[in-house]
């Protein structure tokens, strides 16, 4: 038994001194970690110029509705012009909510919920509200688009909340104040 033990350490202790793979082995062992920060870069980075090109849109389009362009504004007027001014969407105008509500200036609520958002695993959508409201009113949109990650399942794509599908939502907020005609 002692002989067997001994033999083993005299193997294990050949194998640490050897050096004819050790480029091999560095390398097996950084891969991963910079496959990781790689991935992570460039997810986060889509991610933000998503969103950039998101919050530059609808604050384009609500300019637009501001100087009252839209007599008429409609969800899909709202989709049409929004997913015109960005380009980075996929499939943008069957991805994108739109929510419109005049903000109370008596008790400045805002809504309690978050965003919604499409669910890509149900046939029925949530309903959003599209007030126009009135001259001088102070009105909140809030913009969700769902948009598929690049690695869903590998580094901050997998820590993101995510619908069934892999899809993550992006949302803008914009406030303005209905001009007077």
């Amino acid at each position: 038994m002692k002989r067997a033990i001994k033999n083993l350490v005299t193997k294990v202790r050949r194998w640490v001194k050897d050096d004819r793979a050790s480029a091999t082995l560095e390398f097996v062992l950084a891969l991963p970690v910079v496959m990781a920060v790689f991935t992570a870069s460039f997810e986060s980075g889509l991610i933000m110029t998503r969103a950039i090109m998101l919050e530059q849109a609808l604050d384009k389009t609500m300019r637009e509705l501001r100087l009252g362009h839209y007599p008429i504004p409609s969800h899909q007027l709202l989709k049409s012009e929004i997913c015109a001014r960005s380009s980075l969407f996929r499939d943008c105008e069957s991805s994108i909510l739109i929510e419109l509500q005049r903000i109370n200036t008596a008790t400045w609520a805002l809504p309690a919920t978050n965003a919604a958002c499409i669910d890509r695993t149900e046939d029925i959508q949530p309903v959003t509200a599209l007030q126009v409201g009135q001259q001088n009113d102070i009105m909140l949109i809030r913009v969700c688009i769902v948009q598929d990650l690049m690695f869903p399942r590998f580094g901050i794509g997998k820590r993101l909340p995510q619908d069934g599908l892999g899809g993550f939502g992006i949302v803008a907020v914009s406030a303005f104040v209905n001009e007077p005609t």
